[in-house]
């Protein structure tokens, strides 16, 4: 059996760097690496221990991994997230509507989150602030303060104690989310009609939330910059088959603000970046390298002309890839652990060689997945992501 020869934090940055390493660095624990809150009770269940689940994601219902739970599955990674703004009067809370109990979380940016109280797996949008917001409406509308530093309280001081009192890489929690805010805040099917008929209200609220993510990094870039190896950022831009919207859009009024932020990023701190986007994502591979990004994540191996092999060969050279573990949708809920263990497997040898990989599933485990397939996909991961036996 191979032996390691690497500690997590220097494995994970050789690893970015596109330098093959002792085995491939494993991850679990972000907003978009994460897992949900019942995959999470029926893992803990099945190692024979009890833990006390600690929601750290309410929309996505995902579990906060613990220490022991980590270093369980050898996992290389530790995440840090900012918090709200103290002024944020948000958290859960309960309403009734149309007979039925509801969760509800109003956001910082006033978008409603509610799951139902009986069996309810996430939270989904129900209200939009800005549904029926014209142009005047937008000038006026309280948007939060990306630069109040009761968000950053405390960070440096967890930063700090995971640079020198632990072996792991430091990664953010999800931020820079330029694009999806918008439409959050005004409903997909209202923005996607402002598209064509008022592009000019979409770049004003873009430019809105482009600046209040310009804000939040230059304080967190100020308390964190020197000290977090990997910063989180994305927009889903993609589905299954390809673009949600307009390509041309995208290149001339999205693109432009998202290569802003990574820019500005990029000139305050020497971190990778990592930008999320589900789906079909293929078509916008050259976008986002040219934005000036490092690492793309989930990687969909379902979604069309996302072929881990093809894109391998064509970005690997350029791109880190982060996740493509394992078909989440159609093989890790369904597979036997044996049918698990020689998938992951297969998708190593691809992802491997010349570095540029970090394992994890693609996105969030979800609840239902069997914790015997959870277990067969992380110790697969550590015994076939060893280069050399």
């Amino acid at each position: 059996m191979a032996k390691e020869t690497m500690l997590p934090r220097e494995r994970v940055l050789a690893a970015l760097n596109h330098q093959e390493t002792d085995r491939v660095p494993l991850d679990l624990g972000g907003n978009q690496t994460g897992i949900h809150r019942l995959a999470y009770e029926a893992l803990v269940k099945h190692l024979g221990w009890e833990e006390k689940i600690d929601i750290m994601d309410a929309v996505q219902q995902l579990a906060r991994p613990s220490e022991r739970v980590l270093q369980r599955f050898r996992i290389d990674t530790r995440y840090i997230f900012a918090k709200p703004s103290e002024n944020w009067k948000g958290g859960i809370t309960e309403a009734v509507r149309n007979g039925k109990r509801w969760y509800d979380l109003v956001d910082e940016f006033g978008v409603r989150w509610s799951m139902p109280a009986e069996d309810g797996l996430y939270m989904d949008i129900t209200y939009h602030p800005l549904a029926e917001a014209t142009l005047r409406d937008l000038e006026d509308y309280p948007f939060p303060r990306g630069d109040d530093p009761s968000r950053f309280v405390g960070l440096r001081e967890e930063a700090r104690r995971l640079r020198e009192e632990t072996p792991y890489a430091v990664v953010s929690g999800i931020s820079g989310v330029v694009y999806e805010i918008c439409w959050y805040m005004r409903g997909l099917e209202r923005w996607f009609m402002d598209m064509i008929e008022q592009p000019e209200f979409c770049e004003a609220l873009l430019d809105r939330t482009l600046q209040f993510w310009l804000d939040w990094f230059r304080v967190f870039l100020q308390e964190v910059g020197d000290l977090v190896d990997v910063i989180m950022i994305g927009d889903d831009l993609t589905g299954q088959n390809g673009p949600l919207f307009s390509p041309e859009f995208y290149r001339r009024v999205v693109k432009p603000r998202q290569k802003k932020l990574v820019q500005y990023i990029r000139t305050h701190t020497r971190a990778k970046i990592w930008y999320h986007t589900c789906g079909a994502c293929s078509v916008y591979i050259s976008d986002l390298i040219d934005n000036g990004i490092d690492i793309l994540n989930p990687v969909q191996i379902s979604a069309r002309g996302m072929d881990p092999q093809t894109l391998k060969t064509q970005w690997g050279d350029r791109l880190v890839f982060w996740g493509g573990a394992i078909d989440a949708q159609h093989v890790l809920p369904y597979a036997t652990p044996r049918e698990i263990r020689e998938h992951v497997r297969r998708n190593l040898e691809i992802w491997k060689p010349g570095g540029g990989y970090v394992f994890n599933n693609v996105h969030n485990i979800q609840a239902g997945v069997p914790p015997e397939n959870i277990v067969a996909l992380y110790d697969a991961a550590y015994e076939f992501g060893f280069y050399q036996k």
